[in-house]
């Protein structure tokens, strides 16, 4: 079993590498240096060099959080760039030899704000949003070749990316939830592990993995 998974230097990165290679899987888990999925060249050269993928985890994403009024085009751009189309560039690559195959899964990381988009997130919200309608879209295209697309939404973890959150935020958040507490990085890997290997029948669905039901408190 071979899986890719971009963005790996994260908290939930780390956590999808750590439970595919304890069951395992050959995983690789490159660095920006290695693969960076906002770079045309970099996603081709990266993927020409392994072949098989039997599961890629587009993981990679960042945010740029400012009201419309603060936001600059390359704000927009960057975030674009890295979260959408950097999924788009490295699903094309995969897709073609998974269909060839006739076996593979291409899982796509969303986000609640794809759903429910707070104030100050509209790059973000619109790169998590369209990633889902390009996964129906392309679940679509390739099922007929028994290859699998999904996204899953992990829900508010606390790693690097909600680490510069004020403490009032992260209250707030939580009191959304209404199991009372987050999720977890670990518990987020050990689904997208279960989704990957015991439900083979499931294509072009979203998981939203934490507690939390609207975006209103």
């Amino acid at each position: 079993m071979k899986v890719v998974v971009t963005g790996a230097a994260g908290g939930l990165g780390q956590a999808i590498t750590s439970s595919f290679s304890g069951k395992g899987g050959e995983v690789l888990a490159p660095g920006k240096d290695e693969l960076d999925v906002s770079s045309p060249g970099s996603v081709k050269v990266f993927f020409e060099s392994i072949d098989d993928v039997e599961l890629l985890v587009c993981n990679a994403g960042i945010t740029i959080d400012k009201t419309i009024a603060k936001m600059t085009e390359e704000d927009w751009s960057r975030v674009i760039d890295v979260n959408l189309k950097g999924a788009f560039l490295c699903a094309r690559e995969v897709s073609r030899a998974m269909a060839k195959r006739r076996a593979g899964h291409i899982l796509f990381i969303s986000s609640f704000s794809a759903l429910h988009p707070p104030s100050g997130q509209a790059n973000y919200s619109a790169s998590k949003s369209a990633l889902l309608g390009m996964m129906k879209s392309m679940a679509q295209e390739f099922g007929r070749r028994n290859v699998r697309v999904n996204a899953v939404i992990p829900g508010f973890m606390e790693t690097k990316m909600t680490a510069p959150l004020s403490d009032q935020i992260k209250q707030d958040v939580l009191n959304r939830h209404v199991l009372g507490r987050y999720n977890t990085p670990e518990a987020v890997a050990e689904f997208i592990v279960h989704l990957h290997q015991h439900m083979p029948h499931t294509s072009g669905q979203t998981f939203n993995l934490d507690s939390r039901i609207s975006g209103i408190v």
